[in-house]
């Protein structure tokens, strides 16, 4: 079968809030974005049930429906929806240069002017039964995205680097206890995070401890620990179970051609989001590893489309002088 090329000014690779802004702004500067979900159609809110801190919605939404909206605000000024998975990236080292992505390892192939990569970031999890049934009924994987759904209550964390110890500090501020399992006998978090974490009563750190059953039918009720060394079991009540063990950025595919730290972060220039390639721009949890919420996504989808729009300018502007 022949090659079914396509030719579009902004190709956005992944959904969720960074890319759906971008799509927005995109479609509104007459860009004629084509937006390409991924494998998990609005991103990581999708699997949340209660969005209560993104500005303009006082009483809360839930993930999905934010979602969904934010994708009909796209489609309203004109972008292109597609369910369906960039696979293969052929990106251009030259100014002007057209970008090639091949969708779902088919022969379509989208010739991009500008692209921009909003692929986002999975949380890791531990991967038990227990704990993938509760996600959403109590199991998050953000305690700044979900902590004041269990204000006053008894909570727990899992997890050693400074994350987790940052997320352990959040809780205690408005929990009534923390439980911290830490699987080493030892913190991979500074020395500065270790000691806030140990200044706080309210928070129990526990070493050589690992989750090994989380309780509850629809909701977290409780929490079954064990000691890696002994071998011994015990259960908490809890209602509310937060892993902070890492994320992993969806970036595999640009290695090789993209400039991206140690752990797959994309690298942008300065405060845009530039990457160092021509007009190929990287917005939300692919290249933020510090912040991870919804409206710093968003604020990025923004940027890159700005970034995009000058960039085309730049380069239209470029080809009627010569």
């Amino acid at each position: 079968m022949a090659e079914q090329i396509e030719r579009v000014k902004t190709l956005i690779i992944g959904s969720g809030p960074a890319g759906y802004t971008a799509a927005i702004y995109a479609a509104r500067a007459d860009l004629k974005p084509l937006l390409y979900t991924g494998m998990e159609p609005g991103g990581q809110l999708t699997t949340t049930t209660e969005v209560d801190n993104f500005p303009g919605y006082p009483e809360g939404i839930d993930g999905p429906t934010m979602m969904v909206q934010l994708q009909q605000q796209a489609e309203r000024f004109g972008t292109e929806v597609r369910i369906g998975m960039v696979t293969a990236i052929e990106l251009s080292t030259e100014v002007g240069g057209i970008h090639k992505a091949t969708i779902d390892d088919s022969d379509t192939i989208i010739e991009a002017e500008t692209i921009i990569i909003s692929t986002g970031a999975t949380a890791k999890y531990l991967g038990i039964p227990s704990e993938q049934k509760l996600r959403g009924g109590g199991v998050s994987a953000c305690a700044v995205c979900d902590g004041f759904f269990y204000k006053g209550q008894d909570v727990a964390i899992v997890g050693a680097g400074d994350t987790a110890a940052e997320e352990a500090s959040y809780l205690a501020n408005i929990c009534n206890s923390v439980t911290m399992l830490v699987r080493k006998d030892y913190m991979r978090a500074s020395k500065a995070m270790q000691h806030r974490v140990n200044s706080l009563k309210n928070i129990k750190v526990l070493y050589n401890t690992e989750v090994d059953e989380v309780l509850g039918d629809q909701v977290v009720e409780g929490l079954r620990m064990v000691n890696n060394q002994t071998n011994e079991k015990e259960d908490i009540e809890i209602t509310g179970l937060f892993i902070a063990i890492g994320h992993k950025p969806n970036t595999d595919i640009f290695k090789g051609q993209l400039d991206m730290d140690d752990t797959g972060y994309l690298i942008t220039e300065g405060k845009t989001t530039k990457t160092n390639l021509p007009g190929v721009f990287a917005c939300g949890d692919a290249q933020d590893k510090e912040y991870r919420q919804a409206v710093t996504a968003a604020g990025t989808g923004c940027m890159a489309a700005l970034d995009a729009e000058r960039y085309l300018a730049t380069v239209e502007s470029a080809e009627e002088v010569a």
